[in-house]
């Protein structure tokens, strides 16, 4: 245990880790090594002197009462004040004595055992470290390269110091990826157990990624001047984004397009050519879901608890509706509404809930939207 203190700022260095945590480790090491080849039951404390770069290990025994149960019970760990005091006289009751244990005749298997608690405990402290920094990553977009795909159609990405999980369903679908390629993805999930340490769990799918990756591509969105108030996104297809402006010399919607779409381009051809549709948001609740129905021209819209009922011209409804209902289903995930559209003249269509597929057949005299959307 000589230069001990050396060895630990090597080990601190080498690891990227903090000397005080490091110095924890081997003492506990050393103590759970005592307690299996010298005495279990009895109680160790380790102290690292920082002068001459040494290491003792001490047997602790707490000072009692003689009337104490914990003298017959416990007797290695406490004594009797009146014992204490043949030894000392200046010691009370509550004091610990400290009886300094050698280290030097420790046997092979000592020292085995030392050697696996060490590398045991230095490995939790590189996970905890590692958990702490990922912890605080998630909800961010990460990056890595592919270094194994299942047969299952799972993604295994190394990202840093770390292998990480792209699952099959949280990839868009469509995509693919092979050993070398290099995958950008939300950091969804991280959890640590002592079997299989850090598990990361990556997402393409989720409505943050798009997110992210506006604040990467549109400085305004980057700098607070334009705020993403809600998204919603059907992976591969389509996606809508509700912007709003801090500033009326800024255009939420502009500044977050770009110049001939190529900020917002851009960010969809990184989703696998998802097209995206940027409005402007607004605090009342008729008008963002007027406006969250865009390219349909809405008529006029009533709010009813969770329900949306939306009037509009005939020739609108299937611009509301969009190609596989997916324009309606997207305004009704970023409004939080149930739409329900009616026709003026008072044709009624069905909520938002029930659309699911296109007809089979346009040519027909359609009367509602029940018999546009058949399962």
């Amino acid at each position: 245990m000589e230069k001990i203190l050396d060895i630990i700022e090597l080990i601190a260095y080498e690891k990227g880790l903090k000397i005080d945590s490091v110095a924890g480790a081997v003492k506990e090491a050393i103590i759970i090594t005592a307690k299996k080849s010298l005495d279990e039951h009895i109680a160790y404390d380790v102290e690292i002197d920082k002068k001459n770069k040494t290491l003792k290990l001490y047997q602790k025994i707490l000072v009692c009462p003689p009337s104490d149960e914990r003298l017959s019970s416990d007797p290695d760990n406490h004594i009797s004040i009146t014992e204490a005091k043949e030894m000392d006289e200046e010691v009370e009751v509550g004091d610990e004595l400290r009886y300094e244990l050698s280290l030097e005749n420790m046997s092979r298997s000592a020292v085995n055992t030392l050697y696996k608690e060490l590398e045991f405990h230095i490995q939790r402290l590189i996970e905890t470290q590692l958990f702490e920094k990922y912890k605080s990553q998630v909800g961010k977009i990460v990056s890595g390269s592919v270094v194994r795909v299942d047969d299952e159609g799972n993604t295994f990405v190394e990202i840093d110091e770390i292998r990480a999980f792209l699952p099959k369903k949280n990839r868009i679908k469509g995509e693919s990826f092979k050993v070398g390629n290099v995958v950008g993805a939300i950091l969804k999930h991280v959890s640590i157990d002592r079997k299989n340490g850090i598990q990361i769990e990556l997402s393409r799918t989720t409505p943050k990624l798009l997110e992210e990756l506006l604040r990467l591509e549109v400085p305004e969105i980057k700098d607070g001047d334009v705020t993403i108030e809600k998204c919603a996104r059907i992976p591969g297809e389509r996606a809508k984004v509700a912007i709003s402006s801090s500033s009326p010399k800024i255009d939420a919607v502009g500044a977050t397009v770009g110049v001939k779409g190529v900020r917002i381009n851009a960010v969809g051809k990184e989703l696998k050519n998802e097209n995206i549709d940027c409005i402007e948001y607004s605090p009342i609740p008729e008008m963002f879901v007027a406006r969250s129905l865009s390219p349909a021209l809405i008529s006029s819209v009533k709010i009813d608890g969770t329900k949306a009922i939306v009037t509009l011209p005939s020739e609108q409804k299937p611009k509301a509706i969009g190609k596989n209902g997916i324009n309606i289903r997207l305004a009704s995930m970023l409004t939080g509404y149930e739409i329900e559209l009616i026709e003026q003249g008072g044709v009624l269509g069905i909520p938002t809930a029930s659309l699911t597929q296109t007809p089979k057949e346009e040519k027909k005299d359609i009367s509602s939207l029940a018999s546009l959307f058949k399962e």
